[in-house]
């Protein structure tokens, strides 16, 4: 795990967070790491892999496509594209 250091933090910034975590029943390195966690990972943050299975489903893609694309992998050999 990593670890960090804040320098020159302003005294009234970590009285709120001393209130802050209190508030919270936590310490204020566990209230920091939160509010660490939720400023660059929010939990509405768009997921690769959920928006593609959400794109799949609204396109109508099943199952059985899924199945028919990985029986042809591999058989049919890819063409590079042509530009005449």
């Amino acid at each position: 795990m990593g670890m960090l250091t804040v320098r020159n933090l302003p005294e009234e910034v970590h009285r709120a967070l001393r209130v802050q975590a209190a508030l919270h029943g936590r310490s204020t390195e566990a209230e920091v790491r939160e509010i660490l966690a939720n400023a660059v990972k929010p939990e509405r943050r768009v997921r690769i892999g959920d928006a593609l299975a959400a794109l799949g489903q609204s396109s109508g893609l099943t199952n059985e496509d899924i199945e028919a694309l990985e029986q042809a992998r591999g058989r049919i050999p890819a063409e590079p594209m042509r530009f005449e």
